[in-house]
This record gives C-alpha cells, sequence and structure tokens, in this order.
C-alpha cells in the first residue's frame, strides 16, 4: 500500500474529516467529506465561492485532520490547485450527487490536492507511523 492510499484509506475510515486553513492571522476549519485518490493523488474539492477556496488560494499550506475512532490522522502541505478535465470527469462519477447540486446551482467546483505532504497516524499518546505522502 502506497503512502497515498493509507492517508485515502484513512479518510475512508473516519468519513467525515476537518480541513484547516488560515484568514489572514485566524485559523479556520471545517468538516469535509470529499477525497478522491487517483493516479497517485488524493484530491478535495470544495467550491470556489466558499471562504475555505479563498483562504487555501490565498495561504495553500493547510493541514487535514481526521479521527478513525482509534487513531487520529495529521496530513499537511500546500494546497495546488488544478483544472484538469480527466480529473473533475473522476470527481463526476465519483460524487454524482455533490456535482449535480454543483451544476444545478452554478457553482464551481474547485480541485487541489496537498504537495510537499508529510501525514501521521497516532493514538492519542503515541505515535504509529509518519510518512512523506
Amino acid at each position: 500500500m502506497t503512502n497515498a492510499e493509507k492517508v485515502n484509506a484513512f479518510l475512508d475510515q473516519a468519513k467525515v474529516f476537518y480541513f484547516l486553513t488560515t484568514d489572514g492571522d485566524q485559523p479556520k476549519g471545517r468538516p469535509f467529506g470529499f477525497h478522491l485518490l487517483l493516479d497517485g493523488r488524493i484530491y478535495f474539492g470544495c467550491g470556489t465561492f466558499k471562504d475555505v477556496f479563498k483562504q487555501l488560494t490565498a495561504n495553500p499550506c493547510v493541514e487535514v485532520l481526521a479521527y478513525n475512532g482509534e487513531e487520529f490522522l495529521r496530513y499537511d502541505g500546500a494546497a495546488k490547485v488544478v483544472r484538469d478535465e480527466k480529473v473533475m470527469a473522476a470527481v463526476r462519477e465519483a460524487a454524482p450527487q455533490l456535482m449535480a447540486m454543483y451544476d444545478q446551482n452554478g457553482w464551481e467546483m474547485g480541485l487541489f490536492y496537498l504537495e510537499n505532504g508529510r501525514a501521521e497516524i497516532r493514538a492519542m499518546m503515541t505515535q504509529k507511523e509518519a510518512f512523506e505522502v
């Protein structure tokens, strides 16, 4: 299993994870659920009209936090926005209801992945594993 597959599997187990950005000098976090592993990268998406998208484009240093009931994951890196029809087609296939809502409302989905990612999986008191993604 690759490191990206480990992170993706953890996010699958957690179902909901928290995406952290900054707004000026203030930390901001919000729940996310969508992620997609494609060609060795984990893609995330959110509306380009949302504050989170504006924040990650202003300061791409972000972190994902997830808890699967026993362990937690920290995954950080620099958000790299992508505009790729192949990736968007995969998103449409993986999340048709989400994309139907976006289409119905005239919203644009902003897609991104984390460059130079680093992840760690740990329990509250011990580190299980840390690796580059």
